[in-house]
């Protein structure tokens, strides 16, 4: 009889009882959600017009040059450099520069995806490049009318470089830069 109850007392000491066995937890994805966008003109007292986002603050550019602008998205640490150059018999210098940016980004960059715009209405014509993985910038853009004005633009975050917890800032910001595109309009 001892040695029975000393079996069952060892047996229920060591059994696991109700505890689950461990296991790792499943990986887990920010669910980043960001308000629905609202577009408004700005008209800045430069040679282009465009509609922005009402969440991004107009910052000027740190260099201070006139017409270069930082749209500040601070609810999500990122922004959109933009810059504006007159044309002046410069178009095919101005145009290698601005499909050189997103090469410069080929180090890091898992994949650039360029896409030609066309605006025959407005008179805006470039490029649209998408830039994943962990790049310093997630889309770079130029416009240009052919004969007068040309304009760039940037997408950065004041972080370090992580794609996989950038994406849903950076797909928001590319919705904006298409917008921004699409809108654009040359000052006669």
């Amino acid at each position: 009889m001892r040695i029975l109850k000393f079996a069952l007392i060892l047996s229920f000491l060591i059994s696991p009882g109700c505890k689950d066995d461990p296991r790792p937890k499943p990986k887990g994805f920010l669910a980043l959600e960001y308000p629905e966008p609202t577009y408004e003109r700005i008209d800045i007292g430069c040679p282009y017009s465009f509609e922005k986002n009402e969440l991004a603050q107009i910052q000027p550019s740190q260099n201070r040059i006139p017409c270069w602008i930082t749209l500040d998205y601070e609810f999500m640490k990122g922004s959109i450099f933009i810059t504006y150059q007159p044309v002046r018999n410069n178009l095919d210098s101005l145009l290698m520069d601005a499909q050189k940016l997103p090469l410069q980004h080929t180090i890091k960059a898992d994949l650039i995806e360029g896409d030609i715009y066309t605006n025959d209405f407005n008179e805006t014509y470039g490029m649209f490049y998408e830039i994943e993985g962990d790049a310093a910038s997630q889309a770079q853009f130029y416009l240009t009318d052919s004969t007068d004005h040309f304009l760039t633009g940037s997408v950065y975050f004041d972080r370090v470089p992580n794609f996989d917890s950038i994406v849903p800032a950076a797909d928001y910001l590319k919705k904006d830069i298409r917008h921004l595109m699409e809108s654009l309009k040359w000052q006669k």
